[in-house]
């Protein structure tokens, strides 16, 4: 039987939850996985709300959208509340931004908070990193991907001018990550 794992990434446009999922994916392609990936945006592009949802499969994919989510990453509180619910019970995972979403204690999956924004702000002065820094929290907790494959990723992916602060981002998200799991 095929092992499946589905993701979304969701926050306000602006965020760069879409980068995310593109570096998500990537990363999953780069590791020689059967991949899927869909995006879709509030009706303004810029503070509505926006998702990405990615699907890995040691296989290939029939169906390419999410339909439970294992994981959560929630990165405004409007989409946590709208999302939450949906992932999966057993063994489901939400992993939220601590600065910017109050979670719902009534939800039976397990729910990890992550100072992405904070410590973008703090330690990296640069508030726009903070999708990057969460995203370095999911690895670590999850090995979803590896390490190595996500920071290819981000030298695929990210302008030259910007990598090194990306790079960065994501160390300090998996320094994070493993104070919060251990």
């Amino acid at each position: 039987m095929r092992k499946i794992k589905q993701v979304r990434l969701c926050g306000l446009g602006g965020q760069g939850v879409i980068l995310s999922g593109v570096l998500l994916g990537q990363a999953g392609v780069m590791e020689w996985r059967y991949v899927s990936g869909s995006n879709s945006y509030g009706a303004e592009a810029r503070g509505s709300g926006c998702e990405s949802g990615i699907v890995f499969s040691d296989g290939p994919i029939h169906y390419p959208h999410l339909t439970i989510p294992d994981i959560l990453v929630a990165m405004s509180q409007g989409t946590y509340d709208f999302y939450s619910r949906e992932v999966r019970e057993k063994d489901g995972l939400i992993l939220y931004d601590k600065s910017l979403v109050k979670v719902s204690e009534k939800l039976k999956v397990r729910q990890l908070g992550v100072p992405a924004t904070e410590y973008a702000v703090k330690k990296l002065e640069n508030k726009q990193v903070a999708n990057i820094v969460i995203l370095g929290a999911l690895v670590k907790i999850t090995k979803i991907v590896s390490a190595r494959a996500l920071q290819k990723a981000i030298v695929l992916h990210i302008d030259k001018r910007f990598r090194k602060l990306n790079l960065n981002a994501f160390r300090l998200g998996m320094e994070l990550g493993k104070k919060i799991h251990g």
